[in-house]
């Protein structure tokens, strides 16, 4: 299709997923993130197999990036932000572009600026392995921003990348449809009893993606040395009334099990606990996976009360057992938090601008008709990374039909 432009909010995997099947219709795409890095959340995922694949699915996050950033018809724009929409026709926007102090044409991924700040943090990684842009500089850990006291990382780049002098700017454009694929939230589980903030190895599960996406292992944060006893601690932040969110997160129980059958393969020696409320068994395969968890886990329907941290410096875990009617105490060197999805931030924002319906927990409901403005990802509710990858096939089905003048309609078959 000729001469039609869609501007896509949000570089996740929903947002990739969306381009790539709008440009096999010869539709040119503008994704727009507001990160330095592309990928969101899914790019920081670790693979979750040991002896064979689980199907988490986090190498299709890679796969996604390499085929859209390889896409001439495909144009990324990162560390940005849409800050104005209006129609008139065709959908006129505003992006506010951060500073871009690293050129990503350029970086080759040497490394030599980070190990060359004396700042910590001021310079991050991003989490793709293999897929620029690699580096972004943290203004505010930058002594350069700060008083202009530094410039090792420009100084020391072999291939010229670094310009620390770059100024904001603004860029407008014109659109046919807009596609909003901004996300998620975590829950923030720091007003929950369970120390975390507070000690150092209560982590969430998203920081323990990290770590074994970063490390290839699990570590106790606050030693360096394997755990021997571990914990999950599911639902935190969903199903759960005093806070509202009566909604169940769907991906929490999977991920945290694919997660705990890895660590358990790779150090068999670790102990692993999952306390729940019910295991959610979502995914054609998953309840034979669940059933072999199993005879690996110990599985303990109970939520915890406090945790805290005893004499030998390990972590505390009361809890009323279920089964066993009684409360009773357990100790553990690491506790994971399995946080749970809430509506972002930024979607609530843009429900306002473009005048999206949402459900009464905040995520999106289909918009109206024949307006032009679609969504696609975890803003519809939350998923995990195949449902948003196969639903972002029909976002982009729907935005085809939009554009051709026809309306998509259940069990049509998009063309080739």
């Amino acid at each position: 299709m000729e001469n039609k432009k869609v501007l896509i909010i949000g570089g996740g995997v929903a947002g990739l997923s969306v381009s790539l099947a709008l440009a096999r219709y010869r539709i040119e795409t503008v994704v727009v993130e507001k990160s330095d890095f592309l990928g969101g959340h899914g790019i920081q995922f670790s693979c979750k197999a040991a002896d064979q694949c689980v199907k988490c699915g986090a190498c299709v996050v890679e796969e996604k990036l390499k085929l859209a950033l390889a896409h001439p018809g495909i144009h990324m724009m990162t560390g940005c932000r849409v800050d104005r929409i209006q129609r008139n026709r065709r959908f006129h926007y505003r992006v506010h572009r951060s500073p871009h102090y690293m050129d990503p044409q350029k970086c080759t991924d040497c490394g030599t600026c980070r190990e060359i700040c004396p700042a910590d943090g001021a310079i991050r990684r991003g989490y793709s392995a293999h897929h620029s842009p690699f580096f972004a500089i943290r203004e505010t850990a930058c002594l350069y921003m700060k008083d202009r006291s530094c410039a090792k990382c420009r100084d020391a780049c072999p291939e010229g990348a670094i310009t620390l002098e770059a100024e904001p700017e603004t860029e407008t454009g014109e659109v046919d449809a807009v596609v909003v694929a901004t996300g998620f939230k975590a829950f923030d589980p720091a007003d929950k009893p369970y120390g975390y903030g507070m000690f150092p190895d209560v982590v969430t599960n998203l920081e323990l993606e990290r770590m074994l996406r970063r490390e290839g292992r699990v570590i106790r944060p606050s030693t360096g040395e394997a755990p021997h006893t571990m914990a999950f601690v599911q639902c935190v932040g969903s199903r759960d009334g005093k806070l509202n969110h009566l909604w169940c997160s769907k991906v929490c129980c999977a991920s945290a099990l694919r997660m705990a059958m890895r660590i358990k393969r790779q150090q068999p020696d670790t102990d692993i606990s999952v306390f729940y409320i019910d295991i959610q068994t979502f995914g054609r395969d998953f309840e034979s996976f669940y059933k072999e968890s199993r005879e690996e886990l110990h599985f303990i329907r109970a939520i915890p009360g406090d945790i805290v941290r005893n004499e030998h410096q390990n972590l505390q875990m009361t809890f009323f057992n279920n089964e066993e009617h009684r409360s009773m105490d357990a100790e553990f060197d690491l506790v994971v938090l399995s946080i749970g999805i809430q509506p972002c931030d930024d979607f609530s924002k843009f429900s306002r601008i473009l005048a999206l319906p949402l459900s009464e927990n905040g995520f999106a409901l289909p918009a109206e008709e024949g307006a032009g403005i679609f969504t696609a990802g975890a803003v519809q509710g939350p998923m995990g990374i195949a449902e948003s990858v196969a639903g972002a096939g029909d976002t982009a089905w729907a935005v085809y039909s939009y554009l051709r003048g026809t309306h998509a309609t259940s069990g049509s078959e998009a063309p080739e």
